[in-house]
């Protein structure tokens, strides 16, 4: 039996996080963190009775004896939860996004030096990862691609990690990418941003969303649409409660949840 301390439980992330690890019967919810909704029963949260109130500390979880700890939170949240978690030994399983290359490269020096490890992961859905592989093996294939992320419209950050993620892996996978062949611009941002290899990503807020990405690649007379749909929140769960059950096995900071799927 795992013990699972959850970051940001008052969220719709975070107490969709503490339903599925309370109903997993090979782990146990041991504490629920949130400032915000700080002494709030889980049940209020639509979470099943497990006598567990939200506390307003990562103390909470050295209390109750948590050994990984999820966090769906903010960057600023996420960055001092991570820096706690490593400090204190406890495994870490992030979805939070936003995160700069010198914030990977500060907590990747922190987990390897504690005895906690980390995973970090743009997307815990089992289908966008598999998009954003089947992308990168398309891309030398195609002359030309964009992408283009569809959100709800509470998400702070634009674009989304995922399509940021996607992009690079494509333009890792080729290089020989067209130009863009826009010369007048009539609305400003209307060609979206450029991003790695000049791949265009382009992001929409949209209330009645939850997460939608689609990868278009066009070459000579055809063209190839790539498209994942996450419809409710609990899409994110099967591969979330792998990562919690596996972040053990996988030495200092992972990348992505690809290094879980066989």
């Amino acid at each position: 039996m795992i013990r699972v301390g959850v970051f940001g439980a008052g969220g719709r992330m975070g107490s969709t996080v503490c339903a599925a690890v309370a109903g997993d019967p090979g782990l146990e919810l041991v504490a629920a963190v949130d400032p915000l909704h700080a002494g709030i029963d889980l049940q209020q949260l639509g979470v099943s009775d497990t006598g567990l109130q939200v506390a307003r500390t990562a103390e909470a979880l050295a209390d109750a004896g948590a050994e990984v700890a999820v966090d769906f939170t903010v960057l600023d949240a996420a960055r001092e939860n991570l820096r706690w978690c490593a400090a204190n030994g406890v495994h870490a399983v992030v979805g939070t996004t936003g995160f700069s290359e010198a914030d990977i490269d500060d907590l990747r020096a922190r987990f390897e030096a504690s005895a906690a490890n980390v995973v970090i992961a743009p997307n815990f859905a089992i289908g966008a990862v598999l998009m954003m592989r089947f992308a990168e093996l398309a891309a030398p294939y195609f002359e030309s691609a964009e992408v283009i992320e569809l959100h709800h419209d509470e998400k702070v950050d634009a674009p989304s990690g995922t399509a940021m993620l996607t992009a690079a892996r494509m333009a890792e996978a080729s290089s020989d990418w067209g130009s863009d062949p826009t010369e007048k611009t009539v609305v400003e941002g209307a060609r979206g941003g450029e991003g790695p290899g000049g791949i265009r990503v382009h992001s929409v807020r949209l209330r009645g969303l939850v997460a939608h990405q689609e990868v278009l690649l066009g070459t000579t007379g055809q063209s190839l649409s790539i498209r994942h749909d996450s419809y409710d929140r609990t899409s994110f769960m099967p591969g979330v409660l792998m990562a919690v059950r596996s972040v053990g096995d996988r030495p200092g900071l992972t990348l992505g949840l690809e290094a879980f799927l066989s």
